[in-house]
C-alpha cells in the first residue's frame, strides 16, 4: 500500500485538545496522509482550540444548534459524516475519548466498514450513568474500535477484561500531556483583564470548573455554596471558575455566586490561558475528565466534584480525591489542602500516571506497526517519578 490514509474526527474543546498534537505529529510523518474532519459539537470552544495549534479542517459539519439534543448530536453526526466517509475511503479513521461526535463517528465508521482507532481507550467507572452519557458513549466505541489507544495500564486491563485482544492495545500515555508541552510558559501574560489583576504570590488561587450533566441542579448548587463558604472562611483565597457555555450551568453559578467577593466568574478560557491559569493556581476542583490529567502534570492536588472517577490512576497515585457533591465535604476537603501543609505537598509531589509527552509519537509508530509500514513495535508508556 501507499501512504496510511487516516482520518480523525472530533467534536469538541477537550477533543481538540487532545488530538492536536497527535495531529502535528501526522503531518510530519511522510508515510501518513491525514484528513481532518470536525462536527463543530462545540463551536466557539472548538475554534479557539483549531486557532491556537494552526490545525485547519479539511472538512467541517458544523452541526452545533441551541439547546442541541444527544439525539440531535448523534444523528447529524452519522448522516453528515456519510458522504464524506464514503468519498475518502480512509484507512482508518482516530476518535477520542467518550463524546457523542465520538461514538456517532465510530458507528459511521462502522456502518462504512473502515477501521477505527480509539484514543484514551479503556476508561471506565462500570456505571452507564456516571458520567452521562460519557462513560457509554466509550463503552460503545471501544466495542466499534479495532486498535485501542490506551492512555494508562489500568486502562489496558479493562480493555483486557472485555475480551479485547493484547496485539490490538497499545499503552501510549496521554496526548493531552503532550499538548501542554506546547501551551504551558512560565514567562506567559495573560490576555484575561480580571486573570491580569490577580496576585498569584499574594493569594492561593482555586481553579474551579464544574458543569457535567449529573451535577446540574442540586448538586451544583451544592458545589457553589460550597465556594462561598471557602472565600468566607479563607480570606488569602481567590476561586476561579470557568463556567460552561452551556444555560443549565451559567444559570445556577451566576445565582448563586454572583457578587461574591474574590470569586470570579469567566467563560470558558482559551487553552493557553487556561493551562497557565492551571500552572499558577494553588489547587483544582473539577468535575472535568481532562483536568483530572492535567493538573497532575503540573503538581497541583486535584479535588474531583463527583462521586466516581474513570481515573482511578492517579486516585491511587495520590494526587486527585473523589469528594462527591456534599457542601460541608467539599469546604472541608478544601480546607485540609489549605491548612495542613503536609496534606497538600503529598498530593503534590505524587507521580504523574498519565503521561511524558511522547503519547503522540507512540501512536504514530503504532499506526506504522500496524499497517506495515514499520517492523518496530512502540514502548508501553510507563509512569516515572517526579524529579
Amino acid at each position: 500500500m501507499g501512504k496510511i490514509h487516516v482520518m480523525t474526527i472530533f467534536g469538541t474543546r477537550p477533543e481538540a485538545i487532545k488530538m492536536a498534537p497527535l495531529i502535528k505529529a501526522m503531518e510530519r510523518e511522510n508515510s501518513i496522509k491525514l484528513t481532518v474532519c470536525v462536527t463543530a459539537q462545540h463551536r466557539e470552544m472548538l475554534d479557539q482550540v483549531l486557532e491556537i495549534f494552526n490545525i485547519i479542517p479539511d472538512y467541517d459539519l458544523d452541526i452545533m444548534r441551541e439547546k442541541q439534543s444527544l439525539s440531535g448530536i448523534t444523528s447529524s453526526v452519522i448522516l453528515g459524516l456519510e458522504k464524506i466517509i464514503q468519498n475518502e475511503r480512509p484507512d482508518i479513521i482516530l476518535v477520542h475519548g467518550d463524546t457523542t461526535t465520538t461514538f456517532a463517528a465510530s458507528l459511521a465508521a462502522f456502518y462504512n466498514k473502515i477501521k477505527v482507532g480509539h484514543v484514551e481507550a479503556g476508561l471506565r467507572t462500570y456505571n452507564k450513568y456516571f458520567p452521562f452519557p460519557e462513560e457509554m458513549n466509550r463503552r460503545l466505541t471501544g466495542s466499534l474500535a479495532d486498535i485501542h489507544f490506551a492512555p494508562t495500564s489500568t486502562a489496558k486491563g479493562n480493555l483486557l477484561r472485555e475480551g479485547v485482544s493484547e496485539k490490538d492495545i497499545y499503552v501510549t500515555g496521554n496526548t493531552v500531556i503532550d499538548a501542554m508541552s506546547s501551551t504551558v510558559d512560565k514567562n506567559y501574560k495573560f490576555q484575561n483583564d480580571v486573570l491580569k489583576k490577580i496576585d498569584f504570590k499574594a493569594h492561593r488561587v482555586l481553579f474551579i470548573t464544574a458543569h457535567r450533566r449529573e451535577n446540574w441542579g442540586k448538586p451544583l448548587e451544592n458545589i457553589c455554596n460550597a465556594f462561598k463558604n471557602i472565600v468566607h472562611t479563607f480570606n488569602d483565597v481567590e476561586l476561579v471558575y470557568l463556567v460552561h457555555l452551556n444555560p443549565t450551568v451559567s444559570e445556577t453559578a451566576h445565582r448563586i455566586l454572583d457578587g461574591e467577593e474574590r470569586i470570579h466568574l469567566l467563560p470558558p478560557l482559551n487553552i493557553k490561558e487556561t493551562h497557565n491559569l492551571m500552572d499558577r493556581c494553588y489547587m483544582v476542583l473539577t468535575d472535568s475528565g481532562g483536568l483530572q490529567e492535567e493538573a497532575p502534570h503540573l503538581g497541583k492536588p486535584v479535588l474531583v466534584l463527583r462521586n466516581v472517577t474513570e481515573r482511578p490512576e492517579a486516585v491511587e497515585a495520590g494526587t486527585l480525591k473523589v469528594i462527591g457533591t456534599d457542601s460541608q465535604r467539599i469546604f472541608d476537603e478544601a480546607s485540609t489542602l489549605l491548612n495542613d501543609k503536609d496534606e497538600y505537598r503529598s498530593m503534590a509531589n505524587a507521580v504523574n500516571p498519565f503521561g511524558d509527552g511522547l503519547a503522540s509519537q507512540r501512536i504514530v509508530k503504532a499506526l506504522l506497526y500496524y499497517f506495515g509500514k514499520s517492523r518496530e513495535k512502540p514502548c508501553e508508556f510507563k509512569p516515572q517519578s517526579k524529579k
